[in-house]
């Protein structure tokens, strides 16, 4: 006589209940057929729908065991920045507006974090502030580091593709970095290479992973991607695509678009 298993499934080597012709193996643990929150082609293929901050890739009730479906960010909180600044940073402002007239227009915030200071700067006047910032005596920041990019997926105002740059002064020994965002329908942002010629490849990489299109730039091509490359992998709603991975023995690791889903 078999065994009935009140919830439905079997106990793994008992019959299926009367009438069995032969043993059927069923799963210990009741599986649904489609997952929730899963997708057959792949959580990843379309923006997430929900704000951003939680879990993975937008990815929810999988049965993830890695941990970092539990995963919380916090999302970035920026405070318009009161005086006094602190250290130098409230004669670097003063320096600007005294050099600059425009600056009060032409900065929309000014934030201090982590002991840093930056300059929320009007799209459309970044190269003004950037000669000021590198030709004016009082400032002197000769040196732009570092131009990149971040995607900030699900932005209120919309603004989501931000512009960063990191600006040194070797006189004054000072640092500071002035950020300007765009929207993903309108990426224009005036290239600073005429001011500083070491922004040249680096606004390369942020327009070919971002999308940033930096208006002005003598060769604003594909850095890192073919020159045929569909879309900017860095953009929080680009696809994770990938190629599967067959290891020794015939044990393939699909794409990550794919094994996210738990299929």
């Amino acid at each position: 006589m078999s065994t009935e298993n009140p919830s439905g499934t079997g106990t793994g080597g008992g019959s299926t209940g009367a009438g069995a012709t032969g043993p059927e193996p069923t799963p210990a643990v009741p599986i649904p057929q489609t997952p929730a929150g899963a997708s057959i082609v792949a959580p990843a293929e379309f923006p997430p729908t929900s704000p951003a901050g939680r879990g993975m890739f937008g990815v929810a009730g999988t049965g993830d065991t890695s941990g970092f479906g539990g995963l919380g960010r916090r999302g970035p909180a920026l405070a318009d920045a009161a005086r006094p600044y602190g250290g130098y940073f409230d004669e670097v402002v003063d320096a600007l507006a005294a050099a600059y007239p425009g600056s009060a227009e032409a900065i929309e915030r000014v934030v201090v974090d982590c002991a840093e200071l930056t300059l929320h700067i009007r799209p459309d006047r970044i190269v003004e502030v950037c000669q000021t910032m590198r030709d004016d005596p009082a400032l002197r920041f000769e040196l732009c580091s570092s131009v990149s990019a971040v995607d900030y997926l699900g932005e209120p105002q919309g603004r989501r593709l931000h512009v960063v740059y990191q600006l040194t002064s070797m006189t004054y020994r000072r640092r500071i970095r002035l950020e300007t965002a765009v929207t993903a329908q309108d990426p224009h942002v005036p290239t600073v290479t005429a001011v500083y010629p070491t922004a040249d490849w680096q606004e390369r990489e942020a327009y070919d992973m971002f999308g940033v299109v930096f208006d002005g730039h003598p060769n604003l091509t594909r850095i890192l991607m073919p020159d045929d490359w569909e879309g900017y992998p860095q953009r929080k709603d680009y696809p994770l695509g990938g190629v599967p991975v067959e290891y020794k023995g015939g044990a393939e690791i699909p794409p990550p678009d794919q094994r996210r889903s738990y299929q």
